[in-house]
């Protein structure tokens, strides 16, 4: 899979794409990361990305040229699957969104600022907008950093046990039970009993259950969906 993603601030994503899952993904060649920076592709002499909004207001807008002659530029080199914009004001990202995009080859992913792009550029470009909660956040960054984990983590060979993912948490619509490790008591802590009995099925019922508990007690939201 490769993932562009388009940026004011490409020095965001040193962190957490030269860490852990990510930076394996990319050491084994199953992904490819690549940050571009928006101002590069400015035409104005002072390399500004930004203007004001039309109709007057608070807040700057993100100027169509730049974003669109990236865009093109990528376009023109592959096809892609899907071109992204991270913005609080879409649908909300689930996992059954990771799902699908993990089968992807190529993304773009478009990370906003201020008060948003041009909306020209959301109509003509973007096929798919994504917040990933109810919030605003700076620019679209970290949440772009979200997304690129969420599916990465789901293409086989990046995950040491690739049945894992499938045991997370919204993977059946319900939230993961409780899990436990060594040692089985700890200052009279204990496990419960049915996880050291080596029953399987079991185990599985009671899984199944404590999921179906927590789910409930948490995010009951989730049961009536």
């Amino acid at each position: 899979m490769r993932i562009d993603i388009l940026t004011i601030f490409p020095e965001i994503f040193d962190g957490p794409f030269s860490q852990s899952m990510l930076k394996r993904a990319q050491e084994k060649k199953i992904v490819e990361l690549h940050i571009h920076n928006i101002r590069d592709y400015s035409t104005d002499k002072q390399k500004s990305v930004d203007d004001y909004a039309f109709g007057g207001g608070a807040g700057m807008v993100m100027m169509i040229q730049p974003i669109e002659d990236l865009i093109l530029k990528l376009k023109s080199e592959r096809s892609y699957d899907e071109i992204l914009y991270m913005t609080p004001d879409a649908k909300v990202w689930n996992q059954q969104s990771a799902n699908h995009l993990s089968m992807s080859d190529n993304l773009i992913i478009l990370c906003g600022h201020y008060k948003g792009v041009d909306q020209r550029i959301r109509d003509h470009y973007i096929t798919r907008e994504i917040s990933i909660g109810d919030y605003v956040l700076t620019g679209g960054e970290l949440a772009a950093a979200v997304i690129v984990d969420s599916v990465v983590r789901l293409i086989p060979g990046v995950l040491s046990d690739e049945t894992s993912a499938l045991t997370d948490s919204h993977q059946d619509g319900l939230l993961s039970p409780p899990v436990y490790t060594r040692p089985a008591n700890h200052n009279g802590w204990t496990v419960p009993e049915i996880l050291l009995s080596g029953n399987t099925r079991k185990v599985e019922e009671w899984r199944e259950e404590k999921a179906l508990e927590r789910t409930q007690k948490i995010r009951p939201d989730l049961l009536e969906k």
